[in-house]
């Protein structure tokens, strides 16, 4: 008898805990979390405004090793450049507690890139989505669906001379109306460095 209760008082716990941990986040298959935040010059960007484009958002910190790795090697560029800038919207959002607009604009203007640098130093945006690390990844469909939520690429240490960019393949499936080829992965990087 005492196992038999032990046992449906952890099924009873289990069912409880597993509906707690999906809502930590935002889940693929659904829309994605509305949002408005200033990027690094105090222009307004809203998820809403962006309806119709495939949005790409990059949660990064630039005191990041991996970030800078990504960086060095112009990967987040390079990845812009190759996708169709009049579907496609990339936006990096830095949810760090310490970060300034006036750092997010010399990181910027140092590594010479054009997408916004959203601010979202309480959290709250970062925690909405379940960003967990830098870089950590989202693509957003045009109707306003999350496609895809996890890591850059299939190369945490940087050593594949020919790494899968999941972001790469997932906007070129949603392009071509292809079924996206894996929804989730698990991110690497850094923690996010929330307010605590």
């Amino acid at each position: 008898m005492k196992r038999v209760l032990t046992a449906l008082a952890l099924t009873a716990a289990l069912s409880v805990a597993v509906p707690a941990f999906a809502a930590d986040g935002a889940e693929v298959g659904k829309p994605a979390p509305a949002f408005t935040l200033k990027d690094e010059a105090g222009k307004e960007h809203s998820l809403a405004q962006y309806q119709g484009k495939i949005i790409v958002l990059e949660w990064t910190n630039p005191g990041c090793p991996f970030v800078q790795r990504h960086y060095k090697a112009n990967t987040m560029q390079n990845t812009l450049k190759a996708l169709d800038a009049k579907k496609v919207v990339w936006l990096a959002v830095d949810s760090t507690a310490s970060n300034t607009a006036e750092q997010s604009t010399a990181w910027k203007k140092e590594k010479a890139f054009t997408y916004p640098v959203l601010q979202d130093t309480d959290g709250k945006v970062g925690k909405a989505y379940g960003a967990k690390t830098t870089p950590h990844m989202y693509v957003i469909d045009a109707k306003g669906v999350l496609q895809y939520a996890g890591a850059i690429d299939d190369d945490p240490r940087g050593k594949n001379a020919t790494p899968v960019n999941h972001v790469k393949t997932t906007v070129d499936a949603l392009l071509s109306g292809k079924p996206v080829p894996a929804a989730t992965t698990e991110p690497y990087g850094c923690s996010v460095k929330y307010k605590s």
